[in-house]
C-alpha cells in the first residue's frame, strides 16, 4: 500500500457499478428498497492511470462486516441512512458476499427522512448510478511492477466500514471538488506504485545476498 494508505489504514474505490430502486410488487413494505453490488471481484478497474486493479475472488473470506454504514458521496458529517450491524435480518442493509463479491439490499426510509426519499428518487431516475466502498487492505500482491502499468491483486480485505452512492464514480467528473478528490487519489495511486517498486527492489536484493552467502558458505 501507499504510505497515507498505510497511515490512517482505509481507502476509497468508486466504480461505475450497478444500483437500482426495487420497486418490487407495489406493496409499500417493499417501497424505499434498493439493490446494488459495491464490490466485484476479477474486475480489472484503472487506478488513476498508474496501474490496473483487481480485487481477486475471496477477498472478503476473511473480511469484518459487522458494523457496515450506508451513506452518500462518504458524507462523514451526514446521518447514515442504513446500517448492518453483524448483518442481522434487523438490520437496515443486508450485506451478502458470494462468488461474484459483495451484493447489498438497503432499506431506506422515504417516508420519515428528505434525504433518503431524494437519494430514492436519484436512483430510481437514474441521476446516480454508481457506488463506492470505504475498507482496509490485508494482503496484495504486484504484476509487472517494471512496466509503465502495473496489476495490483487484492487478495485479503480486512474490513469494510462504510458503503456509498456517489455522484461521479470512477473518477469522473469536471466540478473543483471531484478535480481536488482525484488529484488526492492519484497521489495516493502514485505512492502505492512507488512503495510496491521499492519493496520489490528490496526483496530481490535480499534474494541476491542470501545466494551470494550460500555460495561463499559451500
Amino acid at each position: 500500500m501507499g504510505e497515507d494508505e498505510k497511515k490512517n489504514g482505509l481507502i476509497n474505490r468508486s466504480y461505475q457499478f450497478e444500483i437500482r430502486a426495487d420497486k418490487g410488487s407495489g406493496d409499500d413494505d417493499k417501497k424505499g428498497i434498493i439493490t446494488g453490488r459495491p464490490i466485484v471481484y476479477e474486475q480489472k478497474t484503472d487506478i488513476g492511470g498508474m496501474f490496473a486493479e483487481v480485487i481477486d475472488k475471496g477477498a472478503l473470506d476473511k473480511c469484518d462486516l459487522k458494523d457496515v454504514r450506508f451513506l452518500v458521496n462518504h458524507d462523514l458529517s451526514k446521518i447514515p441512512l442504513a446500517r448492518s450491524r453483524k448483518n442481522t435480518k434487523n438490520s437496515t442493509m443486508q450485506l451478502t458476499p458470494d462468488d461474484e463479491g459483495l451484493g447489498i439490499r438497503v432499506e431506506l426510509d422515504i417516508e420519515n427522512n428528505s434525504e433518503a426519499r431524494a437519494l430514492y428518487s436519484a436512483i430510481e431516475r437514474g441521476d446516480i448510478s454508481g457506488m463506492s466502498f470505504m475498507f482496509a487492505v490485508d494482503s496484495e500482491k504486484w504484476e509487472d511492477l517494471k512496466s509503465d502499468y502495473p496489476t495490483r491483486h487484492i487478495t485479503a480485505i480486512s474490513t469494510v466500514v462504510e458503503v456509498s452512492a456517489v455522484t461521479f464514480p470512477a473518477y469522473e467528473g469536471t466540478s473543483i471538488e471531484t478535480a481536488k478528490r482525484d488529484r488526492t487519489a492519484l497521489d495516493n495511486a502514485r505512492k502505492a506504485v512507488e512503495t510496491a517498486r521499492s519493496e520489490s527492489v528490496e526483496t530481490e536484493e535480499m534474494e541476491l545476498l542470501r545466494e551470494k552467502i550460500k555460495i561463499m558458505t559451500m
